[in-house]
């Protein structure tokens, strides 16, 4: 039995002031989430940069902090060459096979192996800094860079462990005063990263430039630990 509608009936809908009521809230929905959504992709890609910013300097740290921890190793001295390191570059030496007896005799008497001859210092370019370690004794690849976004990069001598306050982009008060490189038995490292503002002041999802300190503590081999 099929059903007759009546000329209201099939004419009934939505009325012309109902669709652009309806348009209106669904424009304003939609601006809405885009806002949303490009301050979540404005957060997460200044925490995509931390994450690779902050991982690159730990791995340089780490590394830097293994070797200068050796620093002297079957030496008399610290091992750190006074000479070739500041503030901003670090030059060491170590002999690490001296008790190999597969080495020949010279290479277990001299620091002449790779490895036991490495300095590290930042080489400045027109768009970033460069953390570069050169081993003098390589056979090849003399020259390595580390970590390639640098703001700046200090290295402290002490002669003995030293507690301090973290500053803006290096530390402050250490409570023991510095000392000359081949006098030190603890060095500690400040690398800062400065990253930038992402998105416009005052909208949605701005972040703010800011900085990341990274800090290692290293105690050199032949440091007197009895004074610690």
């Amino acid at each position: 039995m099929n059903q007759q509608l009546t000329p209201r009936e099939a004419t009934a809908g939505f009325s012309l002031l109902e669709l652009l009521i309806a348009m209106t809230t669904t424009i304003a929905m939609l601006g809405l989430a885009s806002t949303v959504l490009s301050a979540g992709f404005r957060i997460r890609s200044r925490e995509n940069g931390v994450s690779d910013a902050t991982a690159d300097v730990q791995r340089a740290l780490n590394i830097m902090s293994r070797e200068i921890a050796n620093a002297g190793f079957n030496l008399t001295t610290n091992g750190v060459v006074a000479g070739d390191s500041d503030a901003s570059h670090i030059r060491i030496r170590s002999n690490l096979n001296r008790f190999d007896a597969t080495a020949t005799s010279a290479s277990r008497n001299g620091v002449i192996d790779a490895g036991e001859d490495v300095k590290y210092f930042v080489n400045t370019a027109s768009n970033t800094d460069y953390l570069v370690r050169y081993d003098a004794n390589a056979a090849s690849n003399k020259t390595t860079v580390l970590a390639n976004r640098l703001d700046s990069f200090r290295i402290h001598y002490f002669a003995q462990k030293v507690t301090y306050a973290t500053t803006n982009c290096d530390f402050s008060s250490p409570s023991s005063g510095e000392v000359s490189p081949d006098a030190a038995g603890y060095i500690v490292i400040a690398v800062c990263v400065q990253l930038p503002a992402y998105g416009s002041p005052n909208t949605t999802g701005y972040q703010p430039a800011s900085n990341v300190l990274l800090v290692s503590d290293v105690t050199l081999r032949n440091a007197n630990l009895t004074a610690y």
